[in-house]
């Protein structure tokens, strides 16, 4: 087996910012926390109406590179980020989440013992304001995969690995290419599914210390997630998933796959965008049936039994004023 050198690795840490100003201090403490060395820190700040410039630029006398340009949202700040990194290892991390102390370090450990090209994740968790409150989910991709294995999962199932989680070669990064920077919501999945299939497998860091914490619920990261813009992203980045998933490999059991994919997807389009939503059905159905559930809580699901589940969601929501 051919496995790693016992050399310490650089390791990048590329952190895209936009209007981050109240969290981005935090996200820079907890790299700068790393226990691996060396790291390089690389902030882009993508035209910030905010302090989050001044921000960053406050921990430059610690070794925290800082680039800027005109806002042109997160995947063009992260490529801009990789174009700057020395690293061995790609290290993506949001502006408002957190990373464990030991996290790089566990990682690479368990990467040391797998074979070149192997990639390393963790487990993770979502928080409000309090790190040490986070609550530890999806756990179904809490184990090592590999690539096409992990995709099956978030096909089926639709549990995702936050982006941080991952500690990525840069070689495997550099095979996988850019992020889609024509993507805004749910562009880490369309990258990552990218990153996992340019690998040759996912080895998770079971050591608990090593986790990333996603800050969720915030009201600059929800208020475009409904968008006409973002319901584009999200319709194209579904498509293009499935088309990397079934160009690996086109079976039966990947089939079985997308069809409850494109029906998750269908539900997550309705009803701000009807004809992606009944496009998805249809691509659903042409990967055979899904037995995915109506979405929504008991009473929708109920009500989606007589009604359908479109004009169910519509009545719900009208419910809940």
């Amino acid at each position: 087996m051919n496995v790693r050198s016992a050399a310490s690795p650089l390791v990048s840490i590329l952190i895209p910012a936009f209007n981050a100003a109240p969290w981005l201090a935090a996200t820079l403490e907890s790299a700068l926390a790393q226990t691996h060395t060396p790291v390089e820190i690389i902030v882009v700040d993508d035209g910030s109406a905010d302090d989050t410039l001044a921000c960053a630029r406050t921990f430059a006398s610690r070794g925290v590179v800082v680039a800027t340009q005109a806002n042109a949202g997160a995947s063009a700040a992260r490529n801009h980020a990789l174009r700057l990194a020395h690293g061995d290892f790609i290290q993506f991390l949001d502006a408002d989440d957190l990373l464990s102390p030991r996290k790089i370090e566990l990682q690479l450990a368990v990467l040391a013992t797998r074979p070149t090209g192997a990639l390393a994740t963790c487990r993770w968790g979502r928080f409000d304001t309090d790190p040490s409150a986070a609550r530890f989910v999806d756990d179904i991709v809490f184990r090592d995969f590999t690539p096409v294995d992990f995709l099956l999962v978030y096909a089926h199932e639709g549990a995702m690995m936050h982006p941080a989680a991952w500690l990525v070669p840069r070689a495997v990064a550099d095979t996988a290419g850019p992020w889609d920077e024509t993507l805004s919501l749910n562009d880490d999945g369309e990258y990552f599914a990218r990153v996992a299939l340019a690998s040759v497998g996912l080895a998770f860091a079971r050591d608990p210390a090593a986790a990333s914490l996603y800050r969720s619920n915030l009201q600059t990261s929800l208020s475009g997630r409904r968008s006409a813009r973002a319901l584009v992203s999200l319709e194209k980045s579904f498509a293009l998933t499935a088309a990397h998933l079934l160009a690996a490999e086109d079976s039966p059991r990947v089939r079985r796959a997308l069809a409850d994919y494109w029906k998750r997807a269908s539900y997550e389009l309705y009803p701000e965008a009807p004809a992606a939503s009944r496009a998805a059905e249809r691509r659903a159905a042409s990967f055979g049936f899904s037995r995915l559930p109506a979405p929504g809580g008991a009473r929708q699901r109920r009500l989606s039994r007589f009604l359908g589940w479109r004009l169910a969601r519509r009545l719900v929501r009208l419910l809940q004023g």
